[in-house]
C-alpha cells in the first residue's frame, strides 16, 4: 500500500468540534483557572491579615483593568463549572444523553454562565 492510497485522519479543515466536546475541554480549563483564582483568594486573605498597606496595594491591583478582567474571568469559570457540574448531575441519572438534548443543555450552561456572571457584576439591568 503507497502513502498515498493510506486514508487521511480526520483533520481540522473538515472535521467540526461538536459543542459537547468544546465544553468537556472547558470545564477542564474553568477548573485549572479557579485553581489559580484561589491563590489569589488566599493573597487577598494574607493581605487582609498583613495591615492596610498590604490591603490597598492588593486592592489596587485588582482594581485595575487587568485585575478587573481577571475577577470577571474567574466569576465566568465558576458559574460555568457549576452550570456544567449540574449538567453533569443530570446525567448521572441517565438523562440527557441523546444527542439533541446534550447540545441543547450544553447551549443552556453557556447562556446561564453569561447571564449568572453578568447578574453578578451587576451588568443585567
Amino acid at each position: 500500500m503507497s502513502k498515498s492510497d493510506r486514508p487521511l485522519s480526520p483533520h481540522l479543515s473538515i472535521y467540526r468540534w461538536p459543542i459537547t466536546m468544546t465544553l468537556s475541554i472547558l470545564h477542564r480549563a474553568t477548573g485549572v483557572a479557579m485553581s489559580l483564582g484561589f491563590v489569589v483568594l488566599v493573597a487577598w486573605l494574607f493581605d487582609v491579615a498583613s495591615g492596610e498597606e498590604s490591603y490597598a496595594i492588593f486592592v489596587e491591583a485588582m482594581g485595575s483593568t487587568i485585575g478587573g478582567l481577571l475577577l470577571i474571568g474567574w466569576s465566568f469559570a465558576f458559574f460555568f463549572h457549576l452550570s456544567n457540574g449540574v449538567r453533569h448531575l443530570f446525567w448521572d441519572t441517565g438523562r440527557g444523553f441523546e444527542k439533541q438534548q446534550a447540545n441543547a443543555s450544553a447551549w443552556f450552561v453557556i447562556v446561564a454562565a453569561t447571564i449568572l456572571t453578568a447578574g453578578f457584576w451587576g451588568l443585567l439591568p
